[in-house]
């Protein structure tokens, strides 16, 4: 698996830092009661007031209400086989207070399913996203994206010799074409507006990941940093944006978190600094790996090899997963990190020689190897009870969702590989899919991998697993051609993040409130899963993982 983009020095705690338009539905058109001004940092960072529904003409000065959808999660079978921004407040006067100040999420009309929901889709300079793909031969050194990109950005169909796939849904994806899978799926939303002024959520269809991976490697930071800064002034004179300063705004950005945070400009420094520009830290940001003291970027989940076309294919795969047989106990894909000091790699190919047949080992190396071809990745994978997935170049893998595919459960070493990264996408009760083993005890070899699994039971890894398999549909993304109709699929569930969020920010704006997301953001890993600020027991993961103190990294392995 190609590398992902920032080394990552664990445990010392030092992080290295087509324009498609939808018919659009009857909306609701009223004024608020009065003028609400409230005061909040434009992009430059000044402090403004302004009125919070003051849409230009051009615009109209619609609202939008909506009632929120119950959200049903498919069950499958449980029977299963087993082997082994800150807004200052201003007052509010009572008589001002209006019933049409609601959340967007609360029903005003059934007959229009998609008020609250609607999305409009910046129609963005075409260099900013489908010239890239039309220039896919210069997006790497290394691999070859144009074919890659093929299919909607799924890539070209996987075979099934060796029946490790099911016929129909696998592709050859590349984790670093999700920008473009994301884009396309969200041709086939059904709430797609183009009158930015019924929105409830704005897209900006940049293909961050892309335009900065040009550059990554012999580039200066200008050159890095040229596309983002376009980006974003074209957006800062957009009517738009002017409504409330990007905080309806967000974006997909196809790689982990660290290639776009540099610090310093310094053509010696990695990656461009897109997220830490003003703009962008008022919009929410979509990445494969956020950063667990950034309030506004949120992970969502790597691409995998599914993109199933119709609710039965998943089906299909759930059951399939079911009946497979495991005979492995444990079983791990990757390979040593010789260069980082703190990394747990080692102990962790260690463990798994010892353990002889309970452990299976694909171990990763640089050029062309099994480790790097997926069909011997998910048959190891579709065998085995436990995954282990400890971070690599960084805290998290997109093997995480391989393994989640492969009806395999994983085991983690690092809360921070998922539990504070996939918070729309994975069950809050971690417990429930996975298995937590510290870091610290492996490297302090105080704990053994094999006896930890050998210990838990097999009617709780049955129940576990069955978890993991009812996750699949969470964590996959439909083929872009199609959509499922009865599974929210990994583009649905971060939709719904996005909506939510923005509908928070704005009913905090209208009421005058300060934001709430008013927190320290070196607090935002705990605040986001668990709604807290105070101690926690992962504190000692991430309180000395100062992302400002975060390594440059070279290019690595998975």
């Amino acid at each position: 698996m190609v590398s992902k983009g920032v080394m990552i020095t664990l445990f010392n705690h030092n992080i290295f830092e087509d324009n498609v338009v939808a018919g659009v539905s009857n909306s609701v058109d009223k004024k608020p009661n009065g003028n609400r001004k409230v005061v909040f940092n434009d992009q430059s960072g000044a402090m403004i007031a302004k009125d919070a529904f003051d849409h230009s003409e051009e615009h109209g000065n619609s609202k939008k209400e909506i009632g929120q959808e119950a959200h049903d999660n498919s069950r499958g079978n449980n029977e299963a086989q087993i082997d082994v921004i800150k807004v200052s407040k201003l007052p509010i006067k009572e008589e001002e207070i209006h019933a049409d100040t609601k959340s967007d999420f609360e029903s005003e009309s059934e007959s229009d399913l998609c008020l609250g929901k609607y999305i409009y889709v910046h129609d963005v300079p075409s260099k900013f996203n489908q010239e890239l793909i039309q220039h896919c031969d210069l997006l790497s050194n290394w691999t070859d994206m144009c074919e890659l990109s093929s299919n909607l950005g799924l890539g070209p169909h996987f075979p099934n010799n060796e029946r490790v796939y099911s016929k129909t849904g696998w592709f050859a994806t590349n984790q670093f074409l999700l920008e473009v899978i994301f884009h396309n799926r969200l041709k086939q939303y059904n709430c797609l507006t183009n009158d930015s002024s019924q929105a409830s959520a704005i897209f900006v269809p940049y293909y961050a990941g892309l335009d900065v991976s040009r550059y990554l490697w012999g580039s200066g930071y200008r050159m890095r940093d040229s596309g983002a800064l376009e980006l974003v002034k074209w957006l800062r004179e957009k009517p738009e944006w002017k409504r409330m300063w990007g905080r309806d705004h967000f974006m997909v950005a196809g790689r982990i978190t660290w290639d776009f945070r540099r610090f310093t400009d310094e053509d010696s420094n990695w990656g461009n600094k897109l997220l830490l520009l003003p703009e962008s830290r008022n919009m929410t940001m979509l990445t494969v790996e956020s950063s667990p003291w950034s309030s506004n970027d949120f992970a969502i989940p790597y691409p995998t090899y599914f993109h199933p076309s119709m609710d039965t294919e998943v089906y299909h795969w759930q059951n399939r997963m079911r009946r497979q047989r495991r005979r492995i106990l444990f079983s791990f894909a990757g390979g040593p990190r010789p260069n980082l000091k703190n990394s747990i790699r080692n102990d962790i190919i260690d463990q798994c020689k010892a353990a002889r047949r309970k452990c299976k080992l694909l171990e990763c190396s640089t050029g062309p190897g099994k480790c790097h071809k997926p069909i011997y990745v998910m048959k190891m994978f579709q065998g085995s009870v436990f995954c282990l997935q400890p971070p690599g170049d960084s805290l998290t893998r997109r093997s995480i969702f391989d393994s989640i595919l492969a009806g395999c459960i994983p085991v983690f070493f690092h809360p921070g590989s998922a539990y504070v990264q996939y918070v729309w996408h994975l069950p809050k009760d971690y417990t429930k899919y996975s298995v937590l083993i510290s870091a610290f005890d492996i490297k302090n070899k105080t704990v053994s991998i094999e006896s930890v699994l050998s210990r838990i039971s097999r009617r709780k890894i049955v129940k576990m697993r069955e978890e993991v398999i009812r996750l699949i549909p969470r964590v996959v993304y439909a083929d872009p051609s199609n959509k499922l109709k009865t599974h929210d699929d990994a583009f649905e569930i971060s939709v719904k993040g996005v909506l939510e969020r923005v509908d928070t920010i704005r009913k905090d704006m209208r009421e005058g409130k300060t934001t709430s997301f008013d927190f320290a953001e070196k607090v935002s890993w705990k605040f986001n899963l668990f709604g807290i600020k105070e101690e926690h027991v992962w504190d000692p993961f991430f309180e000395e993982q100062d992302e400002k103190a975060a390594k440059q990294r070279k290019y690595g392995k998975t």
